[in-house]
């Protein structure tokens, strides 16, 4: 089982540490390709207009500063700088030895960054949407999907692909569709069922934890995906297509927009 995750908007910065170290990085092959974006990163982030073409606004001008010197700004492992809703319910601190391991070796984070990283993947903090457009880059999820394919291929084949991922992240790579499950999030109030993102990223943190600290084996196959989400939420699994992934959807009863706060 591989978990997908993208990575938080927010980051917490390493407070002290050495620089990213490139050749100690998951998936080395996609080190051309990193340091291509982190140049074109901080040319942009450099630029005077660096907070409009990053889509951001002013309270991120810190970060936006912090692209410009990502080669020497400290490292630190992805699950210390990711934060947010979606990693504070994985709650990575709180695993055990055992689970932190399982974590390390299962969760894939998807980034417009360095492309995917593992948990234990030492990064700086930085700001960067899957969205943007670089220039000699182009738009991201567009530049990294050849590339997620080929490099992911061998570390994907055999495992059931639990797909956590926003719909911005989940562009720039598509495993097969035969072993991918995507992960929905619905509340449903007077029978009206709606998406709710903020809540969604909780219980896709939530499943993640779930999937890391439960006893047994793993779930290998969509079935056995639907057999463990049912140990803790309502939920209904959608067969997929030669195009269309399998999807699992989490149903949170009599909860509202307004309950959600």
């Amino acid at each position: 089982m591989l978990i997908l995750l993208p990575p938080s908007e927010g980051k917490t910065p390493a407070v002290r540490g050495s620089a990213v170290d490139w050749p100690s990085l998951s998936f080395p092959v996609l080190n051309t390709y990193r340091a291509k974006v982190l140049e074109s990163l901080g040319t942009v982030s450099a630029h005077e207009d660096a907070l409009a073409l990053l889509g951001v606004g002013a309270s991120l001008k810190d970060d936006v500063e912090r692209n410009t010197r990502l080669h020497a700004e400290p490292a630190a492992p992805a699950h210390q700088i990711y934060s947010g809703v979606l990693y504070d319910a994985l709650g990575y601190k709180t695993l055990t030895p055992g689970q932190r391991r399982k974590a390390d070796e299962a969760v894939l984070v998807v980034s417009a960054l360095w492309g995917a990283i593992r948990f234990g993947d030492s990064v700086p903090a930085y700001r960067l949407s899957m969205g943007t457009a670089l220039p000699d880059v182009g738009r991201l999820a567009s530049f990294w999907k050849p590339q997620l394919s080929e490099a992911l291929a061998e570390a994907s084949t055999g495992h059931l692909l639990v797909d956590c991922r926003s719909s911005t992240y989940s562009a720039a790579w598509a495993p097969p569709p035969e072993q991918t499950v995507a992960v929905n999030v619905f509340s449903e109030m007077d029978g009206v069922r709606k998406v709710v993102s903020h809540f969604a990223k909780h219980t896709r943190g939530e499943l993640a934890r779930h999937l890391l600290v439960r006893r047994g084996k793993a779930p290998q196959t969509p079935s056995q995906l639907l057999k463990a989400a049912g140990e803790k939420w309502e939920a209904e699994l959608v067969d997929g297509s030669a195009r269309k992934p399998h999807a699992l959807n989490i149903i949170l009863r009599g909860q509202g927009p307004g309950s959600l706060l």
